[in-house]
């Protein structure tokens, strides 16, 4: 990318003195375009010159991601030592024992088979890892590496190096690693029907978007956080129906339609057994299609009762979307029908018009046999304005695994048509799991119903105040510190307890097991944050003075405890770069889980602040590890903000 634009400055200064060569910089009228031409190259070279620089300052100041140096040191000693292999396979792993070095590359093994394969070769892999060794190129971070086995390289890092990263990271606050071209991500996630409450059904897809999106724009990427809502279809004709019976002044008063939920079983409910009102609904949707005014009005109040709702819930958990639901995409669904009849994939079945995509056993309906749309359709529309209209580089789907093969189908059919190339465009569907109860089994209350989200919300803050008492909290905080805990436990624990499971794994919903302060829990983590973020305090060491400090010590790395903490506060940009690319958020809950566990060991190990026994008086603080603190709690109030969660000060 610098290269690119460091030539085009160089032609845009070479034409820039060209025209000087013209005369272009007198005053004669005769050469006004000539003037404009080069105020435009000046304007233009400025420009370029200004956004390298601003490029360069990012990029100084990103945190370096070790893994991907260590995969381009390793990268290029390969290729010097066999450069006839075509995309060698590389190999770098962070080692997980310290005698095995600090990083790993284990592509040798690999490397001989290869060898034996295509150029019926017979080496051993310690004779090519040592190879690879001597090829190694001149850098900053590698202090020496050392071959073990049958041709692991155990890669040692420069102590120099990674202090000197930490005290980057200390000078110029958690920053992300540098992405390149920035691209813009359009996420689908939460995605509610209007007129049904959001249940806990819509608790994954609403946490995992919303996180999946903090991370991108941390990443620098420009984000469209999409709620694709329910608002559109057959149901909204039983809904205006029972509206007009219910509240036949609906268009003078506002109707108080309280419990939306029971609105909709009532109206469902007459649908199934009075075949007035149904077919009295069949109409209301003509009509609603058709936009008449009364209908458009009915159609709008029922979806702002639910808005106000569904918007309830994301207060709390601290959601931002906007919403695009199927009646936007609902005027481009016949262009859509149109696009796919002119490019000859529609067949007729039954009077439906159906489209067959290669691979896919089932066809995707894009118009029923009365003329109606479905969810193809729609989803097929909202692809192409996603494609075409925003110009999307990512497009994620945040959707359940029981819609894979529709969309995976939607995915193909939009490829098929040429709407976007997936070797340039990435099309992504995170699936995940159900929420099961405790007995493993769907999670249900205990009469059957599907649990309200509202309601699991309210538990959360029930049970974590009561637990906050059990801990005595409540006789040294404020009553404003124990709301702020409370509120912090309750929904970073409901959070992180979805967070810290793979995604595409169905999981356990315990409110016991979330608000342990034991093991990998947001109870746990937050927590061990508000004790990292004392100990500064308690030492009466303020953030000027740890600035000062990060600016003008130099972190000692000697003992093997602090080592191994300043490693793993630098692995944090190789995690969410895996993220980046597998859209698996447990790999973060597990990295601040790790992280703490591994402070809590420096912490024990290794004295930040000395006392005396007998006074308690501080006799000496040890600045570099307090430093060691700082950039651990820096790290973890990052990884909480890209989770969504809120620590606090004191808990």
């Amino acid at each position: 990318q610098f290269a690119f634009q460091e030539n085009e400055i160089k032609l845009l200064t070479a034409e820039i003195e060209r025209l000087k060569n013209f005369g272009c910089l007198g005053v004669s009228p005769s050469l006004e375009g000539l003037r404009d031409e080069n105020a435009k190259l000046k304007y233009r070279l400025n420009f370029l010159q200004k956004s390298l620089q601003e490029e360069r300052s990012k990029t100084a100041k990103s945190m370096i991601n070790i893994n991907s140096c260590l995969q381009e040191i390793f990268g290029a000693a390969i290729q010097a030592a066999y450069p006839e292999l075509e995309n060698p396979p590389l190999v770098v792993t962070p080692s997980q024992q310290p005698k095995f070095g600090d990083y790993q590359c284990n592509s040798a093994m690999a490397i001989s088979q290869i060898l034996l394969k295509t150029k019926e070769q017979k080496v051993i892999p310690r004779e090519i890892a040592d190879k690879i060794a001597k090829n190694i190129p001149a850098n900053d971070c590698i202090e020496k590496v050392e071959i073990a086995g049958p041709g692991f390289i155990n890669v040692h890092l420069r102590k120099d190096f990674v202090s000197k990263q930490l005290s980057s990271l200390l000078m110029n606050g958690v920053q992300p690693p540098a992405i390149g071209k920035r691209k813009k991500v359009v996420v689908d996630f939460s995605s509610p029907n209007i007129a049904k409450e959001m249940h806990v059904g819509h608790l994954r897809s609403t946490i995992i978007g919303e996180s999946m999106c903090r991370l991108f724009e941390f990443a620098g990427y420009d984000v469209l956080r999409l709620n694709h809502l329910g608002d559109w279809g057959t149901q909204f004709g039983m809904l205006i129906a029972h509206l007009q019976d219910k509240f036949p002044d609906y268009l003078t008063v506002s109707p108080p339609i309280g419990d939306l939920q029971a609105f909709y079983k009532e109206s469902k409910c007459r649908f199934d057994t009075e075949e007035e009102f149904k077919k009295r609904a069949y109409q209301c949707v003509v009509l609603l299609q058709s936009k008449n005014p009364d209908f458009i009005k009915a159609w709008e109040l029922i979806c702002d009762v639910s808005r106000k709702e569904f918007q309830k819930i994301y207060n709390c958990l601290d959601i931002t979307l906007i919403e695009r639901g199927e009646s936007f995409y609902h005027e481009m669904m016949k262009d859509i029908v149109k696009e796919f009849e002119d490019k000859g994939f529609v067949q007729v079945d039954d009077g439906r018009k159906i489209v067959f995509v290669p691979g896919f056993p089932v066809p995707l309906t894009i118009m029923k046999s009365d003329g109606g749309y479905t969810y193809d359709t729609s989803d097929l529309a909202a692809l192409k304005h996603r494609l075409c209209e925003e110009k999307g580089d990512i497009l994620i789907y945040v959707v359940d695994s029981g819609q894979s093969v529709h969309l995976q189908t939607v995915f193909a059919a939009g490829q098929m048509i040429g709407w976007y190339d997936p070797k340039v465009t990435r099309v992504a569907h995170a699936a995940f799991g159900v929420v099961l109860g405790e007995d493993k089994k769907k999670f249900k209350t205990r009469s059957g119903d599907t649990v309200r989200l509202i309601d699991l919300l309210e538990e959360g803050l029930k049970r974590a105040m009561d637990k906050l008492k059990d801990k005595e909290r409540d006789k040294v905080l404020t009553a404003e510190e124990l709301k702020a805990a409370q509120t912090s436990v309750a929904f970073g624990c409901i959070k992180y307890a979805d967070l810290s499971h793979n995604r595409l794994n169905d999981y356990v919903f315990s409110f016991d097991k979330m608000l342990d302060d034991r093991g990998n829990t947001a109870a746990y983590l937050l927590y061990a944050f508000t004790r990292i973020r004392a100990i500064a305090r308690l030492a009466n060491i303020d953030e000027q003075m740890l600035r000062k400090a990060a600016r003008e010590e130099v972190l000692i790395l000697d003992h093997e405890k602090e080592w191994k903490l300043g490693k793993c506060i630098l692995r944090f940009p190789e995690i969410l770069q895996k993220i980046l690319e597998d859209l698996l958020l447990h790999t973060l809950c597990d990295y601040l889980y790790e992280l703490a566990t591994t402070f809590t060991e420096f912490y024990d190990n290794c004295y930040c602040v000395e006392k005396d026994r007998q006074s308690g008086q501080i006799v000496k603080v040890n600045m570099w590890r307090l430093l060691l603190c700082e950039a651990t709690a820096a790290i973890m109030a990052k990884g909480f903000d890209i989770l969504g969660i809120k620590p606090v000060q004191r808990m």
